[in-house]
């Protein structure tokens, strides 16, 4: 016959389990810190509004009215401007991701508005970042109607001013070519840093590690032999998620497979070294799950430009995500896809994958063989 319940072994059982806690570092600084580190970048760094778009300006017809016209973008606070002195300079821009969106103004512009006619001129968007393409589009009419009462003279008028709007690489704004090539940087990081920590991490919370590592097998050979696995378990989920995109989306693929599978294998291995040193560090299942969500699945969701674009967080917060993986290949990753982009155009995401590869994988490689060789 079971006892009767009794509040007092609750209470007991409950002060056994907070005498656990505090003696337990890890638990009690995930307990207080967690929520206030995610509360802290988050918060800060995740922002809906855009400031200092960057806008590659060519002005061919050089009047009062199209420095008029410059004049109500700056002035704004939404735009940073930047004049060439071709049209085909300022699309180089776009291609090379350091402007998100190009302004040309055709000669004859100040003729125009000064004959009572509309004033045109084009403005080319990098649709392949859907993040901030309605953002943008906003702007414009804003700055549409200021211009058109500057210029003019009078209330208001936008339709006197009119900007004729063109969506490069993604002509459409199809919200799936945008969505899609960034799934497989979320991918790779369940499969590689969630998956990886955790399993490794069982291996020295069971006491099987130590039985392996009393074989003679050689440190550098378990660390190979663990992450083989989850090499070709994330190549094979690249390649499915390739396929649904192509097959299932028909999203378009213009790039190099070469210049993809490059970077993929240097984000792969990149994540997997972090994984690995998640493992190490923690040696516990439940630690290496909150690891791995808050240095890799969290960051790779809010600050990789995945679904919040990077150039309207914070200064500071655009700096930090440079050290995320994540970042870097999601800029692969879709501009292999929608623009075709080759090593050349990439050459700073790859070299800052390389970086960021090299710093994790030595760093994890030499934290396994100090806590396994005598």
């Amino acid at each position: 016959m079971t006892s009767p319940f009794r509040i007092r072994r609750v209470a007991s059982i409950a002060r056994k389990e907070v005498f656990h806690i505090l003696r337990d570092p890890f638990t009690l600084a995930m307990a207080l810190l967690l929520p206030a580190i995610l509360v802290a970048i988050f918060g800060l760094a995740i922002e809906f509004n855009m400031r200092d778009v960057s806008v590659a300006v060519y002005d061919a017809d050089r009047s009062p009215e199209s420095r008029g016209l410059l004049r109500a973008f700056s002035s704004s606070g939404y735009f940073r401007l930047k004049g060439f002195a071709a049209a085909s300079e300022t699309l180089r821009e776009l291609d090379g991701d350091r402007a998100k969106a190009a302004l040309i103004i055709p000669p004859r512009f100040g003729h125009e508005l000064g004959a009572g006619r509309e004033g045109l001129t084009q403005v080319l968007v990098d649709g392949a970042d859907n993040s901030t393409v309605g953002v943008i589009l906003g702007y414009l009419r804003g700055v549409q109607a200021v211009a058109a009462s500057e210029l003019l003279g009078k209330p208001p008028q936008p339709a006197a001013i009119q900007f004729r709007t063109r969506f490069l690489f993604n002509p459409e704004l199809n919200s799936r070519w945008f969505v899609v090539p960034g799934l497989i940087a979320v991918v790779v990081a369940i499969l590689s840093i969630l998956l990886t920590a955790m399993t490794v991490a069982r291996e020295w919370e069971t006491g099987s590690m130590e039985l392996l590592l009393s074989t003679p097998v050689h440190p550098i050979e378990i660390i190979l032999g663990k992450l083989a696995p989850y090499i070709v378990l994330d190549l094979a989920a690249v390649v499915f998620v390739y396929l649904i995109a192509r097959a299932g989306f028909e999203i378009p693929f213009r790039g190099s497979h070469f210049v993809f599978l490059i970077g993929t294998l240097l984000f792969i291995s990149t994540y997997l070294a972090q994984g690995l040193l998640i493992s190490v560090v923690t040696r516990k299942q439940q630690l290496a799950m909150q690891f791995a969500i808050v240095s890799g699945l969290l960051p790779t969701l809010l600050l990789s430009g995945f679904i919040f674009p990077i150039t309207s967080m914070p200064v500071f917060f655009q700096y930090f995500t440079s050290i995320l993986p994540a970042k870097w290949f999601m800029m692969i990753s879709r501009d292999v896809f929608l623009k075709g982009a080759g090593f050349s155009e990439l050459a700073v995401p790859f070299l800052a994958l390389i970086f960021l590869n090299l710093f994790l994988v030595s760093v994890a490689t030499r934290r396994f063989k100090k806590d396994v060789e005598p």
